[in-house]
């Protein structure tokens, strides 16, 4: 059985240093036709406790190049913590 790949990103800081990050998922939110990106560190990927990063994006012409934004609402805030509480109980689940 193969591993499945996990979908890897690297993102620069505000001091142009590039750090990699694993990708936990991608959602639409038809409500604000807005895309989200939940990603971690990839040295955190094997830890207990992890620090989640969450992202509004937009897909660029350019194949897999994406433009990141902060997430500066408490309603944006609200509809990314929502989608990673329900996918964390479905992890849960499948253990």
């Amino acid at each position: 059985m193969a591993l499945e790949e996990k979908e890897r990103i690297i993102i620069p800081d505000e001091n142009g240093e590039e750090h990699l990050f694993e990708v936990l998922f991608t959602f639409d939110v038809d409500e604000t036709e807005q895309s989200y990106i939940a990603v971690v560190p990839a040295e955190q990927v094997n830890e207990d406790e992890v620090e989640v990063y969450a992202f509004r994006y937009q897909e660029q012409d350019e194949e897999n190049d994406l433009s990141l934004f902060p997430i500066e609402s408490d309603e944006e805030w609200q509809i990314v913590e929502e989608m990673l509480n329900t996918l964390a109980e479905e992890e849960e689940g499948e253990q």
